[in-house]
């Protein structure tokens, strides 16, 4: 998706250790027009495997699954890292390493508002090593639900996430795939 790969070479900032800061427009302010063409461009990808829930995980994941949701015209729902009050103990869980914050951590999604039967959708910013993907997978395979696809905002080609993925037979689609990454710049795979 030219429009984000330009946005990335603008806006992104590469950090020590593979890390691409993009919180300008995707994970802590949010560009909601660049949201809007990512809900789209999945929306139209994935219109014909009859999405009845999207489902990503908090906190990064909630804009571009909102608005994937938007044009599914279906619920959107997101994997809880913290268990409030409002939680019962009805609930789907599933672990997750986040390479950001260098630990481990519980995620987790009410049984209520995830069915067996349902295709589901699932969204998420980064794709790297695949860890974030895994446990949404986990999560809908406790609920019985199906995974139809997984979209990404922005994916390191070169970690191995979208293999693992693909291996298991999971339509993945990624807007922006990263190939290099590093301080000296950024190279997109051709497509």
């Amino acid at each position: 998706m030219r429009e984000l790969e330009e946005l990335i070479l603008k806006k992104g900032k590469v950090l020590d250790g593979d890390i691409l800061k993009v919180d300008s427009f995707l994970n802590h302010q949010v560009d909601v027009h660049i949201m809007k063409l990512i809900g789209k461009e999945f929306a139209n990808h994935f219109k014909d495997k009859k999405i009845d829930k999207v489902l990503t995980v908090e906190s990064s994941g909630i804009a571009p699954a909102m608005f994937t949701a938007m044009e599914l015209d279906c619920d959107m729902i997101f994997a809880r890292k913290k268990k409030s009050l409002t939680i019962e103990d009805n609930i789907y869980k599933s672990t997750v390493y986040s390479y950001t914050k260098q630990e481990m951590k519980e995620i987790m999604v009410s049984k209520e508002f995830l069915h067996e039967g349902e295709n589901v959708l699932l969204i998420d910013d980064f794709l790297a090593n695949g860890q974030a993907a895994q446990a949404m997978i986990a999560l809908c395979t406790q609920a019985g639900a199906n995974v139809c696809g997984i979209g990404i905002v922005i994916e390191k080609s070169f970690q191995k996430g979208r293999k693992i993925l693909e291996d298991q037979g999971i339509d993945v689609l990624s807007l922006a795939r990263i190939k290099v990454l590093s301080t000296s710049g950024i190279e997109f795979v051709e497509e």
